[in-house]
Parts: structure tokens; sequence; C-alpha cells
């Protein structure tokens, strides 16, 4: 049998890339998917100022990945990233709409609304909330 040593070398390199595949897709769990990010037109958000949103980052995925649902479908801005620490929410900013808690594609969720009383003692003090240049805080 003559075969080049090109040949050789394509074929030696496609089974390899072949084997890899195969061995990648056997050890992926069949759920193992990577979590969706519900859409916002099936909820209706209503604003509760008796709530208000309380983040537990030990579940955030924004913490160490490109996790942006809360951050992007906030209106009212309230919620801050903070790379490598997870989401902060300014709870006077905060309207208690619940969207930030529905787009969180985690199970638990990272966002979850309380009443405004409970959280007193939970929500981070004004001033350590991370502020952009020109914010004011009145």
């Amino acid at each position: 049998m003559n075969i080049s040593r090109k040949d050789f070398f394509k074929k030696s390199l496609l089974s390899l890339g072949e084997a890899v595949c195969s061995v990648s897709n056997a050890l992926k769990a069949p759920g193992d998917s990577p979590p969706a990010v519900p859409d916002v037109a099936d909820f209706v958000a209503t604003p509760g100022e008796s709530r208000v949103a309380v983040a537990q980052n030990d579940y955030c995925l924004a913490k160490n990945s490109g996790c942006f649902a809360c951050v992007e479908r906030c209106e009212s801005q309230a919620i801050r990233l903070i790379p490598g620490v997870g989401v902060r929410i300014n709870a006077q900013l905060c309207t208690g709409c619940g969207t930030c808690e529905y787009v969180c594609p985690v199970t638990p969720k990272a966002i979850r609304m309380q009443s405004r009383i409970n959280s007193q003692s939970i929500s981070a003090h004004p001033a350590e909330i991370p502020r952009e240049k020109g914010d004011t805080t009145c």
C-alpha cells in the first residue's frame, strides 16, 4: 500500500478529530445544555412599591461569565454588574416589577423579590453600590 505523507497526515488528523468529537459527545450528559433566558414577551411586569429585588450572588452567573439577563432588562437601571462579585441592586431605584427574577436563567434564582421591610437587613447600603462618574445620590 503506497500512500503519500500528505494523505497519511490528512487521514490521521481527520480520524483524530472524529475521535475527539465522539468522545466529547459521549461525555456530555443529556441535560447539560446551557441555561436558557426566558422570553420577556410572556411576562407582564407589575411594579410593586412594597417589593424589592435582592441579589444572591452565590448562584449568579454574571460573577464568572457573561450573563447580563437581569442587567439588560431592568428598565429602572437599578442593577449593576461587578465582575468577579456578581450584581448589586440599588433598592432606591428598584421598582419591584420582578422582571429580573423572571429572566434569571439559573435555578435557584440569583435574584429574588422580597418585601422591602424584610430586605432592609439584607440589602446593601446605598453608599456600597458602585456608581459611575456623574451619578449623584439624591
